[in-house]
């Protein structure tokens, strides 16, 4: 299986180099996020880890919460879109989670702090992610 495809899923899943800290996503229907660091451990036992350069997946994924979408930004030029099949806002959470091509993705966003977890299972592989969101304007597009 190509690992390059798998990661690149991953964020449509992912992203690449977030600010430390992101916003109060309180009310917010769409979000930009990013993943600070990535970690991808194989069925034989072996990681590896980096950032979104280094394993080749896009840097910035675009959340819209209306419409149940996951996608990639315009200037990554992927043209990637992934259906969020079940959104939950739990406590303080925003919960998203998916399948696409046989890999399921889970998504959990601190509202308050705008702190994201992500992760991603795949037959021969699984994926975490820990990054940040932050409100995505409703004049900004895609």
């Amino acid at each position: 299986m190509n690992r390059r495809f798998l990661l690149t899923l991953v964020p449509l899943a992912l992203a690449g180099a977030a600010a430390a800290r992101a916003d109060d996503l309180t009310g917010s229907d769409r979000l930009l996020c990013s993943a600070e660091s990535i970690v991808v451990c194989y069925d034989d036992g072996t990681c590896e880890t980096g950032d979104a350069d280094a394993l080749n997946v896009p840097k910035f994924i675009e959340v819209d919460l209306v419409a149940k979408r996951l996608s990639t930004t315009k200037a990554s030029g992927l043209n990637r879109t992934s259906a969020i099949e079940s959104l939950k806002r739990l406590d303080d959470l925003i919960v998203l989670q998916g399948v696409e091509k046989g890999r399921a993705y889970s998504f959990v966003i601190e509202q308050k702090t705008g702190d994201l977890t992500i992760a991603v299972a795949g037959p021969t592989r699984g994926v975490s992610a820990f990054g940040a969101c932050t409100p995505l304007s409703k004049e900004a597009s895609r």
